[in-house]
C-alpha cells in the first residue's frame, strides 16, 4: 500500500524573527530582496498542511535560539512562543548551546516537541543529554526521526557551550538507532535530522545504511535538487528563515518510491500569519526604537556570503584595528548575519553582524604561529575528509595577504604571507587584535589582554569616521 508524506525543513534560522534583506545570486552578480520572518513561514507551513491534509512533518535543523539581539538578550526565551505556535515535530542544534547546555535544556523543557541528539552525552554519566529519536505517526506511516547535533560544539566553539557534556560524530551510534527503530519500533521510514554540515552529511549517508531522508543543516546550502546517496535523499534549505525545504515522498513497503522537492523562498509578498505576526511584534516591540537608530552609512553592500573574505567582516576587522592600532586583525568565519545593502546602517545591523557583542582582545603572535594557525584553519574549512571540517567560512583577516593553494594537502596550503606588504618573519612578534568570543585560539600567542571596548561599539565608532574602506582587498588569494 502506498502512503504519502511531506517533510518540511527549516534550518539555521538564527533567530531572524521578521523579514530582512537576503542575498540572491544572479548571472550578473549579487542582488538583495527582503524575505523571511516566522509569520510568513507559518503561512507557508499552514498552506502545506492544509494541502496535504495533515500528512506533514515539520523539522527544525537548529541554530535557532541565537543570532539576533532579542534572542541573545533573552538567552533564547523570546523564541519559545513563536516556535511552539508553528508546531514543529523535532529539532537538533549547534549555536543553541551558546548559553550553555543547562540553559538549552531549560529552553527545550518549554517546547512542545523534542530536541534530539544521538551524539550528545553527559561527561560524568556518559548518558544522553537529549533523546536520540522520536517517533511520529502520520496517517498510516510510523516515522522515526533521529537527531545529530553539531559535533563541533565541544571542539571549536567557546568552552562554555559544552560545559559538562561532549559530542561525537554520531556515525557510530546511528546504525544501532536505525536497527532499533526498524526492528523493535517497526517504523516505516527513517529520517535523520542533522547539524553536521552538507559535506559531512553526504559522507554520513554513504556510511550509514537505512536512512531514507537526511535533513541537513549548518553549512547554509540552498539545495535546489536533492542529493541522492545510495538510497538516501539529502536536502538543506539555506538560512535565516529565508527558505523552506519541502520534500513530498511516496512510501511503499518501507521504501521511498517517488519524491518531489522544492526549495521555497519565503517571499515578502506572502501574507503573514496573523497569530504568529502578533507574537513576533510582541517580541520585537521593546527593542524597535533602540535597534532602529541609524549609526552610519555604507557605500557598498555588506555581506558575509563569500568564503575567503567578506565586506561585512572587513567592516568589523577595520573597526578592531582602528580601536587598537594593531598590525593584524582576526575574526571567526561566521556564516550567519543578514546582508546590509548599501545605504544606512542601523544598530540592529551591527548586532546582526556579531550578536554576542564580545570585547576586543589583543595578543602578540609570532610569524610562525600565524602561519600554523592559518594552515589549521584551512584544514578545518577545506579538509578532504568531511568529518575534519570544523567551522564556518575561512577565518577573516586584515593586515595580511595570504597566498594559498587549496588543492594541496594538509599543512602545505599556505604559499606566502605578507604583513602590511612585507614578507612575514617567522620569529618576529606581530600585534594582533581579535574578538574575544572567537578569533585566535588560546594555544597561540603571548601577552593576551582584554579590552573594555566591545565589537559593536568599535564598529559604531568606525562608522562615524568612514564610509567605504571595507571593500574586498584580496587578503586571501587562491592561486
Amino acid at each position: 500500500m502506498q502512503s504519502e508524506l511531506t517533510l518540511v525543513q527549516v534550518n539555521d534560522a538564527h533567530a531572524y524573527f521578521a523579514a530582512h534583506p537576503e542575498l540572491f545570486w544572479s548571472g550578473s552578480g549579487a542582488a538583495y530582496r527582503t524575505v523571511g520572518g516566522y509569520a510568513r513561514l507559518a503561512t507557508l507551513v499552514k498552506q502545506i498542511r492544509q494541502e496535504r491534509q495533515g500528512r506533514v512533518l515539520l523539522c527544525d535543523g537548529g541554530d535557532t535560539f541565537h543570532g539576533t539581539y532579542p534572542a541573545v538578550q533573552t538567552r533564547g526565551e523570546a523564541l519559545l512562543p513563536i516556535l511552539n505556535s508553528l508546531e514543529f515535530d523535532a529539532m537538533t542544534g549547534h549555536w543553541d548551546f551558546a548559553y550553555g547546555p543547562a540553559r538549552l535544556q531549560e529552553l527545550v523543557s518549554h517546547l512542545a516537541y523534542p530536541m534530539l541528539a544521538v551524539n550528545c552525552y553527559h561527561e560524568t554519566s556518559r548518558s544522553l543529554v537529549f533523546p536520540a529519536y522520536t517517533i511520529r505517526e502520520v496517517g498510516a506511516l510510523r516515522v522515526g526521526i533521529i537527531g545529530v547535533a553539531a559535533t563541533i560544539v565541544d571542539k571549536t566553539m567557546p568552552p562554555h557551550f559544552s560545559r559538562g557534556i561532549y559530542l561525537t560524530l554520531g556515525k557510530d551510534e546511528l546504525p544501532e538507532a536505525i536497527t532499533h527503530l526498524r526492528r523493535q519500533e517497526r517504523v516505516d521510514l527513517i529520517v535523520v535530522l542533522s547539524h553536521l554540515g552538507f559535506p559531512q552529511d553526504l559522507q554520513l549517508a554513504q556510511e550509514a545504511d537505512g536512512i531514507d531522508v537526511l535533513l541537513s543543516a549548518h553549512t547554509h546550502n540552498r539545495v535546489v535538487m536533492p542529493a541522492r546517496v545510495n538510497d538516501t535523499l539529502v536536502i538543506q534549505s539555506g538560512c535565516h528563515g529565508s527558505f523552506l525545504g519541502r520534500l513530498d515522498v511516496t512510501v511503499e513497503a518501507g521504501r521511498i518510491t517517488d519524491y518531489r522537492h522544492a526549495l521555497m523562498t519565503v517571499e515578502e509578498s506572502i501574507v503573514p500569519d496573523s497569530e504568529v505576526e502578533a507574537l513576533v511584534e510582541a517580541t520585537l516591540t521593546p527593542y524597535r526604537a533602540e535597534l532602529a537608530e541609524v549609526v552610519g552609512h555604507t557605500d557598498i553592500d555588506l555581506n558575509r556570503n563569500t568564503v575567503l573574505e567578506s565586506t561585512m567582516d572587513n567592516l568589523l576587522l577595520r573597526a578592531l584595528m582602528q580601536q587598537t592600532g594593531t598590525q593584524v586583525a582576526f575574526s571567526n568565519g561566521w556564516r550567519y548575519g543578514a546582508p546590509v545593502p548599501a545605504g544606512k546602517v542601523t544598530l540592529n545591523d551591527l548586532y546582526n553582524i556579531i550578536p554576542m557583542n564580545p570585547p576586543l582582545s589583543t595578543v602578540d603572535l609570532k610569524g610562525d604561529e600565524i602561519w600554523t594557525m592559518l594552515e589549521e584553519n584551512l584544514e578545518h574549512t577545506f579538509s578532504r575528509n568531511p568529518y575534519q571540517q570544523m567551522g564556518g567560512y575561512l577565518k577573516r583577516v586584515m593586515g595580511l595577504n595570504v597566498i594559498v593553494k587549496l588543492e594541496n594537502p594538509q599543512g602545505q596550503r599556505v604559499q606566502e604571507i605578507f604583513v602590511q606588504g612585507e614578507r612575514i618573519d617567522a620569529k618576529r612578534f606581530y600585534t594582533t587584535v581579535f574578538v574575544t568570543e572567537q578569533g585566535v585560539p588560546p594555544k597561540y600567542g603571548s601577552n593576551r589582554q582584554q579590552s573594555a571596548i566591545h565589537a559593536v561599539e568599535a564598529m559604531r565608532e568606525l562608522l562615524c569616521h568612514a564610509r567605504a574602506d571595507w571593500q574586498l582587498t584580496g587578503s586571501i588569494v587562491v592561486v
